[in-house]
């Protein structure tokens, strides 16, 4: 089973496709969730989700806007597609009956 943050960037990085790395999935994280995203904890997230195989990275081009450094892309394997329904759909059982959930979950009943 997936942890929150762990969710949170499999899912951060379904969203962004092709243009998932580090700093686009830090700020869709914090965008999203209003909560502050350390660079440190993101990527030893990403290692641990890699090492897990529920996500590839590989360093993408050098770009002048990075200073000529390169981005470290990531991309969700079909493993963590698994892990992240698998985590979302728990979430969901749950919350059947708590007050704050009851409108969403009769919807997706």
């Amino acid at each position: 089973m997936l942890g929150e943050f762990e969710y949170l960037l499999i899912t951060a990085a379904a969203r962004l496709g092709d243009d998932a790395y580090g700093a686009a999935m830090r700020e869709e994280i914090e965008s999203t969730t209003g909560r502050r995203c350390s660079i440190g904890a993101l990527y030893t997230t990403v290692d641990r989700l890699e090492s897990k195989g529920f996500v590839e990275t590989w360093m993408g081009e050098a770009t002048a806007q990075r200073g000529g450094r390169a981005k470290r892309m990531v991309r969700v394997t079909p493993k963590g597609v698994t892990a992240a329904k698998d985590f979302y759909e728990a979430v969901i059982r749950l919350s059947i009956g708590v007050s704050w959930a009851e409108n969403r979950t009769q919807r997706l009943a």
